[in-house]
C-alpha cells in the first residue's frame, strides 16, 4: 500500500496551483474589486502574449475547445452536407462539431506509431464533397503537417487543426522552419479545460489563425455576429472567455514551457523503467514534432489492459483509457469502413499519471507497481 509518497493523481491541479498561487489569488482580487468580469484587459493582455508566443498574427479567446472548433467551421463558411476528414481515435468533440453544423465527418484511421491522423488515409477519403481536414495533434505531438498541408493544397481543401491537447508543440518541416501546433492550417482550435497543459479554473478556449479576414469573421461570431454593438453581420454564437480565466490563464502561459518540459521529464522516466519490456510498448516520438505529453499513453501486448487498470487502482493508482470505443461504433457517429489501427488501439492503451508536479519518489512507486502487477498477471494466468 502506498503510504511514504504524497497522494498519485491523474492531474495535480491543486500541486500546480500551490506554486503560483499568490499571483493567482492576487489577480482575482483585482478582478473583483474592479468587477471587470467580461471582456477585462485581462482577456487582451492574454490574448497578446499568446500571440507573441505562438508566433501567430491573431489569437480569438472564446468559452471553451468544442466552440473553438465550431467557429473555425462557421468562419470558414462550411455549408451542410460538406465533408470533413477527420481522425476516427480522439474524443468525440470533433466529431460531435462537424455533426451539429449539418456537415458530415469522414472519419479515418490514424497511423499506428503516432496515433495521429494517417495522411494516406485522408488522400484515399477525399470527394468531391470533401471541403475541410482536421487534424487532432493526440496526446501531446503534432500530426504529420506537412504532408498534410499538401494533400490541402493539391485538393483546395482547408485545415483546421485541433491542439487541444498539444499546445506548445513545435513542428520542424523537411526545409528546417519550424511551426507551434496550432498555427500552420487556415485555422486552430484549443481547449483551456483544466486538465490540460495550459489549462484555466473553468471552460474555455481559443481560436489561431493569420488570415486578418478569417480572423474578423471569427471575433463576429463568437459576439453574436456583430460588427459591433447592435449590428449583426453573420449568424454568431454567444461564446466568450471570461476575464478572470484569462487572468489564469496569461500567469501559467508564464509557465508553459516549463510545465511541458517538466511532462517530458517525467516521460523519459517511464520510458526507461519500460524500456523493451515485452507487455508494454512506450510511445513514439515523431521526429518532426516535439511531445509536450498531455497524456503517457502506453499499448498492451499481452495481458488485460483491464486488469492492470484494476491492480493500479488497488495500489492507489489512477490510470486512464483514451479512448474505448472508436468514433465509427458509437450510435451517434456510426460509419462502415476498416479501422484497424483504431480498434486495436482502443483494446490495448492505458494512460498513466501525467502532469508537471510528479516526483522523482511518484514515478518509482508508479513504474514499480506496473512492472509489479504484470508480473502478477502474467503469472495468473
Amino acid at each position: 500500500m502506498q503510504t511514504a509518497i504524497a497522494p498519485i493523481r491523474m492531474v495535480d491541479l491543486i500541486g500546480q496551483y500551490q506554486k503560483i498561487k499568490p499571483q493567482i489569488d492576487q489577480a482575482l482580487l483585482d478582478i473583483m474589486d474592479r468587477a471587470a468580469f467580461i471582456n477585462g484587459p485581462e482577456v487582451k493582455q492574454f490574448q497578446a502574449n499568446l500571440e507573441k508566443y505562438l508566433d501567430v498574427k491573431h489569437v480569438i479567446p472564446c468559452a471553451n475547445g468544442t466552440d473553438a472548433l465550431q467557429i473555425c467551421m462557421m468562419a470558414l463558411g462550411l455549408q451542410p452536407g460538406d465533408e470533413v476528414i477527420t481522425a476516427c481515435f480522439t474524443y468525440v468533440a470533433t466529431a460531435e462539431v462537424i455533426a451539429l453544423l449539418g456537415l458530415k465527418p469522414i472519419l479515418v484511421d490514424v497511423d499506428p506509431m503516432t496515433f495521429n491522423i494517417d495522411p494516406a488515409k485522408i488522400e484515399a477519403a477525399i470527394t468531391p464533397k470533401t471541403k475541410a481536414i482536421v487534424p487532432i495533434h493526440l496526446f501531446g505531438q503534432c500530426a504529420d503537417m506537412e504532408a498534410i498541408i499538401n494533400i490541402a493544397k493539391r485538393h483546395n481543401l482547408y485545415i483546421i487543426e485541433d491542439t487541444a491537447q498539444a499546445i506548445g508543440s513545435d513542428y520542424t518541416f523537411t526545409d528546417g522552419h519550424t511551426s507551434k501546433a496550432g498555427t500552420m492550417g487556415q485555422m486552430g482550435a484549443t481547449s483551456f479545460f483544466p486538465s490540460k497543459n495550459l489549462g484555466c479554473f473553468g471552460d474555455g478556449g481559443a481560436i489561431f489563425t493569420n488570415d486578418d479576414e478569417l480572423a474578423n469573421k471569427a471575433r463576429m461570431i463568437c459576439n453574436h455576429g456583430q460588427s459591433r454593438l447592435y449590428y449583426h453581420d453573420e449568424i454568431g454564437v454567444n461564446s466568450r472567455l471570461d476575464t478572470m480565466q484569462a487572468a489564469i490563464l496569461d500567469i501559467k502561459l508564464k509557465h508553459l514551457d516549463e510545465y511541458n518540459t517538466a511532462r517530458r521529464n517525467a516521460a523519459n522516466y517511464y520510458d526507461t523503467a519500460f524500456a523493451n519490456h515485452p507487455n508494454l510498448k512506450a510511445p513514439h516520438r515523431a521526429k518532426n514534432s516535439t511531445h509536450v505529453f498531455h497524456q503517457y499513453t502506453l499499448q498492451t501486448c499481452g495481458i488485460d489492459r483491464n486488469e492492470l487498470k484494476k491492480y493500479l487502482a488497488e495500489n492507489q493508482i489512477p490510470a486512464m483509457i483514451y479512448y474505448p470505443v472508436p468514433l465509427n461504433h458509437q450510435k451517434a457517429y456510426l460509419q462502415d469502413g476498416s479501422f484497424p489501427i483504431t480498434e486495436q488501439l482502443c483494446n490495448c492503451v492505458i494512460s498513466l499519471p501525467m502532469h508537471s508536479e510528479l516526483t522523482e519518489e511518484q514515478l518509482s512507486y508508479i513504474t514499480n507497481t506496473v512492472l509489479n502487477s504484470i508480473k502478477t498477471i502474467v503469472n495468473s494466468n
